[in-house]
């Protein structure tokens, strides 16, 4: 299984009972559109939803990256999600509540495909690690809605009250050198607040977010691609930078600055 070089810095999610919603994907700027089987149906939509989502994979989303999002491994669709989807055309699987690396590691050899883990709770938070290290899965997806829940926080907390868990999870992807994706943002009028938390996002060192709202697209791609301050800086890093410890300007640059000058730089030919 191989991982593109580029990770989604947008991942959207659709309900994939949604037909115009779906249609309406193929002129989106999103680079990840995920076709919902979850949270997003309801009960007695599930199996119309596996089909358009095969359907839908079947004709296409131009260049963007595609994956499905089965149900939660412990319940009784999981199993017909995963036949669907490992004969379908989506490049990814998104796998929801995964608590452990077994879990994980049974859902990649079963469909096939490159794996996205989801960590919605305190089991999966404690073993992110294990989860993100299983061979197969390309990256981690923030779940904090269901994680807030699950700790049982009260509706007012936010990102301060869950940054040990987003950490976690940043950490853990890194240590596998895996992607790591930031969890959704609810306020679909908050376009101050969506920025807000793309920043902090990353900041925190997560490579893109998932997205609820084709309006949350144009944030999250411009915010997560490096600006033309920061491309001149990283260049201006590497001209320093000839070895051991050099001084530019008022800051110190060594070989690990060079390094992710050099990381963003490919990252800016890419998003290009």
């Amino acid at each position: 299984m191989t991982q593109l070089t580029l990770c989604p810095r947008s991942a959207l999610y659709l309900p994939a009972s949604n037909a115009r919603a779906i249609e309406k994907a193929r002129t989106l700027a999103a680079d990840m559109i995920m076709l919902d089987l979850e949270d997003a149906v309801p009960a007695d939509k599930k199996e119309e939803a596996r089909a358009a989502a095969v359907a839908a994979m079947e004709a296409g989303f131009g260049e963007r990256m595609t994956a499905i999002r089965v149900n939660a491994v412990d319940t009784p669709l999981h199993a017909l999600d995963i036949a669907a989807v490992a004969a379908s055309k989506a490049q990814y699987c998104v796998v929801p509540k995964v608590d452990r690396a077994e879990d994980a590691a049974a859902v990649v050899q079963a469909v096939g495909k490159p794996v996205f883990a989801m960590i919605e709770t305190p089991v999966g938070v404690l073993n992110a690690a294990a989860i993100a290290a299983v061979d197969g899965v390309v990256g981690l997806f923030a779940g904090i809605n269901d994680l807030k829940n699950e700790l049982h926080l009260p509706e007012a907390a936010g990102r301060d009250q869950v940054s040990l868990s987003l950490q976690m999870m940043v950490i853990a992807a890194r240590a596998a050198g895996k992607w790591v994706l930031d969890s959704v943002y609810n306020e679909l009028s908050n376009a101050a607040g969506l920025e807000a938390e793309c920043v902090h996002g990353r900041l925190l060192g997560f490579d893109g977010k998932t997205l609820i709202h084709p309006n949350q697209i144009e944030a999250a791609n411009r915010i997560w691609s490096p600006s033309e301050a920061e491309i001149a800086d990283a260049r201006a890093v590497i001209e320093a930078g000839k070895g051991g410890a050099v001084r530019m300007g008022e800051r110190m640059v060594e070989s690990m600055h060079v390094e992710a000058a050099k990381r963003l730089l490919a990252q800016a030919r890419l998003t290009a």
